[in-house]
């Protein structure tokens, strides 16, 4: 069995946890080398075979760090609010310019493939901004000469603990539950999903 090596952006968050202990999990997977801002909480992964290496970096500085993107496999769990952020430019430095310096640096040091987390309904040219800053990340990406293996999960509202309080996000979940039951055909995609949900979906996409 061929072995792969994985990088992984965004591992303390509710999808990049699910992403790591999968990774750990698959035995396809020899080393995941996780890009963090602060140390992992060692009792959040389940890590028997020591696959685990992380390295807490300045995301103000990633072109510092583009060695670490020569691995087969980029996977970018980046990503924050309105609220955590502050104010739309640092929102946008984080669910754009971080994630779009991400897949520049994968495709120069020649990953195989890169996968990030956008969302269901991201367009360009919606009047929503969170919308509209996922959707012209998409089109920068998924144009981007010499990443030919370059894909988004598109999830809904993600179900889960959070170590952040999304009041937005809660009160969201907590109608869903109440009108999941109607979302049958094209309204199926609007359907909350649990975290491993979208991290086995970001497996799914990498290229093996």
């Amino acid at each position: 069995m061929d072995k792969y090596s994985a990088t992984v952006l965004g591992a303390t968050g509710l999808v990049g946890k699910a992403l790591v202990n999968q990774l750990c999990a698959d035995e396809r997977y020899e080393s995941v080398t996780c890009l963090i801002r602060a140390p992992l909480k060692r009792h959040d992964y389940q890590d028997p075979q020591a696959k685990i290496q992380p390295l807490v970096i300045d995301f103000d500085y990633l072109q510092d760090y583009q060695g670490y993107f020569s691995v087969q496999h980029v996977y970018c769990c980046l990503g924050t609010t309105m609220k955590k952020a502050g104010s739309k430019k640092a929102f946008r430095r984080v669910d754009f310019e971080f994630v779009h310096v991400c897949a520049q640096l994968a495709r120069m040091q020649r990953a195989t493939s890169f996968v990030w987390i956008s969302s269901i309904g991201a367009n360009a040219k919606s009047k929503n901004f969170y919308l509209r800053v996922k959707g012209e990340l998409e089109n920068a990406i998924l144009t981007m000469p010499q990443l030919p293996n370059a894909a988004a999960v598109r999830p809904p509202l993600l179900m889960g603990e959070r170590d952040d309080q999304r009041f937005a996000e809660e009160l969201g979940l907590k109608l869903s539950k109440w009108i999941s039951p109607l979302m049958q055909g094209p309204l199926a995609k609007y359907r909350p999903v649990t975290a491993n949900h979208v991290a086995s979906q970001m497996i799914k996409l990498q290229v093996f």
